[in-house]
């Protein structure tokens, strides 16, 4: 096979992507440096100069999927500043949009597939990041009294618990198709978010909450 031509800072990108199409077909046991560089299309020893073993590369991938997900919550914060409900149903959405866009990335990400994950010090940044975004939106949410006051880190587990358990669910299709012909996605993931609000919060409910001046307040704190 032809190995292929990279500009700087394409291979290791390209090592990524050929991670995750890998670990979304044969799972964690199938991975290895020889295969990534295989279906990249560089030599077997090319992986190296980016990644010291597997655990690396699978360290790299955790680390880009969290990436991507600071990214799309810190845009939600920043899109609805002063909009509590909407940051909270929004950053949940895009979670969401996340895992069904690429759910193989998604699983790895969240998983628990990387070992001895303290050594990859960008990977314990971003992972404290990301907590911190969440537990940003639910001291916003507690202030305009959309939540249940109280330590706003294990409210934060609560709304992650409920997000995450819900799109896990969905890719391992548990969900009945009666109920997904009946409901969208989003909806029943805001309907969901409604069993631990403080407001009657549903999707029929939610454009009207979101608009009301009395939830509506500057955030409590920023990223």
């Amino acid at each position: 096979m032809p190995v292929k031509k990279y500009h700087h800072g394409d291979l290791k990108n390209a090592l990524i992507k050929a991670g995750i199409e890998i670990l979304a077909k044969e799972g964690v046991h199938g991975l290895s440096l020889r295969k990534v560089a295989l279906k990249a299309g560089v030599s077997h020893t090319a992986p190296y100069s980016h990644f010291a073993d597997k655990q690396s590369l699978i360290a790299a991938i955790s680390t880009e999927g969290l990436r991507i997900i600071c990214e799309h919550t810190e845009e939600v914060i920043r899109r609805y500043r002063g909009k509590p409900v909407r940051q909270l149903i929004e950053a949940g959405w895009a979670y969401i949009q996340f895992a069904l866009s690429d759910s193989a990335h998604f699983k790895v990400t969240l998983s628990s597939v990387l070992e001895r994950e303290k050594d990859y010090s960008e990977y314990v940044e971003l992972s404290y990041k990301c907590f911190s975004q969440l537990v940003c939106i639910v001291e916003n949410c507690q202030a305009a009294g959309l939540l249940r006051p109280g330590p706003s880190d294990v409210e934060a587990i609560n709304v992650w618990s409920i997000v995450h358990g819900f799109v896990s669910l969905y890719l391992e299709g548990q969900f009945y198709h009666t109920i997904l012909e009946r409901f969208t996605v989003r909806d029943l993931m805001i309907s969901s978010l409604g069993h631990i609000t403080l407001v009657d919060l549903t999707p029929r409910t939610y454009a009207r909450i979101a608009a009301s001046p009395r939830y509506a307040l500057q955030p409590v704190g920023t990223i």
